[in-house]
């Protein structure tokens, strides 16, 4: 059967996504680009942003219509808000055959077979539900024994040809989230902290390696959390299986005297040590209040670890971060900057920050500003709050900020990014920094029109000579800054893609370097 595939969201979708088509794919099942062309329809949700879940609300209203007009298709959605809106979403959207939570993904074979069976009359269910529930509930030995999605990672494709940049990859080492913000449904949706068995982890990273991946970014929605106890979890044939996380408190406490634990400063050395032939190693999203000083001595003394953190800050306010429940206050974020400064005076900091949160005043506001102004961020994606709903926040705050004043201070907000993004780019001016290219884009340049024309057909002014092309190839430093360099055609940018290069800067803006390539491919 030909399916198509659409994710909405984070990483961690994306991440998803590229294990359901390789399961699938192994069973037969054919992909295609082009939803009109297939059979089956799945769509991996997110409920964390309002614009992700509206998009994919309105790609199911249109199956919906197709379907309404005759045409045999198996709607599936996955991911966060399957299981957040639960049946719920069958009620609303009857069109929907397959409801499957972020969870449950490694059940998607069987909830679409059960749905073709059942078309051709070999069964009586006519839709495939596999939800996890509030995982959050659930007790260490229950929610270990019932975690299925390590099969889902251990036989993931490790075909070049399944990911857009075969140079680059995911790798998860947790799953879900213990730390309940107020705003957020992901330990709702995706449970409790389950941390993979790191030998599993180096592994996947050695294999991605063999198959030509240059790059890994680990992923886990608090990836600093990761603690594996080792003797302690469910075996599967003899072999370590996923454990549920130890918990806040033990996550800041060192490793007891005699427990044999893996830290994530010791998986990212792992990693680092066993698998050479990974130039660049990433990892996000960091949770500023654990960040532990043995981390950041790896990051020092191991070159291939990207000395980047994205590390979300959220707000300037104490009050809202406290409404937030971020635990931790703005003096204890910027003692965490500083620190990661000191150990490593050329990182690069990203984050993510809310505006509008309830109970936002203007000087809660001009507090976050000040933030923005003060610390190096390289850059903060940057979103006005929308209620969720399944968060704490939805039940416990009024959403009183008018939507009005959420854009003016989202765009205030954006002005001064820009201001602290611009800043923190002309310090890299006329240095020369590593770029692993990984896009090429295309710059028309018309010559000046004649006197008085002004008017454009198709692009090109009036009476100008024809439009000029240029291109440029365009890729990432270690710490995650875009640099982009002219070159003299489009093949000779593509030809860049999934190399890295030594390119000294010579112009920055608040949105990219630029600069040119000094040597053909740095060791």
């Amino acid at each position: 059967m030909r399916v198509y595939l659409e994710t909405f969201g984070c990483q961690m979708n994306e991440l998803d996504s590229e294990l359901v088509r390789g399961s699938l794919q192994s069973l037969g099942y054919q992909f295609v680009d082009d939803d009109a062309a297939a059979q089956v329809i799945l769509y991996n949700t997110c409920s964390v942003r309002e614009l992700a879940e509206q998009k994919a609300l309105s790609r199911v209203g249109m199956v919906g219509v197709r379907k309404r007009e005759g045409e045999e298709l198996i709607l599936g959605v996955l991911g966060c808000m399957a299981e957040r809106d639960g049946l719920d979403m069958l009620r609303r959207h009857p069109q929907v055959d397959i409801l499957c939570g972020p969870g449950e993904l490694d059940r998607l074979p069987q909830l679409i077979d059960n749905v073709r069976r059942s078309r051709a009359g070999e069964r009586a269910e006519s839709r495939g539900v596999a939800l996890a529930g509030n995982k959050s509930r659930r007790t260490s030995t229950l929610a270990a024994a019932e975690d299925g999605l390590e099969s889902l990672d251990l036989s993931r494709a490790f075909d070049p040809s399944a990911r857009e940049q075969p140079w680059s990859a995911y790798v998860r080492i947790t799953r879900g989230c213990n730390k309940f913000c107020t705003y957020c449904v992901v330990p709702y949706t995706r449970g409790a902290e389950v941390h993979r068995p790191p030998d599993h982890i180096v592994e996947e990273c050695r294999r991605l390696a063999d198959a030509g991946a240059i790059e890994v970014t680990l992923l886990g929605q608090t990836v600093n959390h990761y603690r594996y106890v080792h003797g302690t979890a469910l075996t599967v044939g003899g072999a370590e299986a996923p454990q549920v996380g130890p918990g806040l408190k033990a996550i800041r406490q060192p490793v007891p005297a005699g427990q044999r634990a893996t830290t994530f400063a010791q998986l990212l050395r792992r990693i680092h040590d066993e698998v050479p032939a990974i130039r660049r190693l990433r990892f996000v999203t960091s949770y500023p209040h654990d960040f532990g000083p043995d981390v950041l001595e790896t990051m020092r003394d191991c070159p291939r670890i990207c000395r980047y953190l994205h590390a979300p800050a959220q707000s300037g306010s104490d009050a809202v971060l406290a409404r937030m429940n971020r635990g931790y206050t703005v003096a204890e974020y910027e003692a965490f900057v500083a620190r990661v400064f000191e150990w490593l005076p050329d990182a690069t900091l990203a984050g993510d920050i809310i505006v509008g949160f309830p109970g936002e005043t203007d000087a809660d506001f001009e507090a976050t500003c000040s933030l923005v102004r003060r610390l190096p961020f390289k850059n903060n994606f940057i979103f006005k709050y929308s209620p969720r709903p399944g968060t704490v926040a939805i039940d416990r705050f009024a959403d009183d900020v008018p939507d009005e004043v959420k854009r003016l201070r989202n765009n205030q907000l954006l002005a001064i990014q820009g201001e602290t993004s611009a800043r923190v780019h002309t310090g890299w001016v006329g240095k020369c920094v590593d770029v692993l290219f990984d896009q090429v884009r295309a710059r028309d340049r018309a010559d000046v029109a004649p006197a008085g024309v002004s008017l454009r057909i198709g692009g090109a002014p009036i009476g100008s000579a024809p439009v000029e092309r240029s291109w440029q190839a365009v890729g990432r430093t270690p710490g995650d800054l875009i640099v982009a360099v002219d070159v003299e055609s489009e093949e000779a940018a593509r030809a860049w893609l999934g190399r890295i290069a030594a390119v000294r800067v010579t112009d920055a803006s608040s949105l990219l370097l630029r600069g040119l390539i000094e040597s053909a491919a740095v060791s």
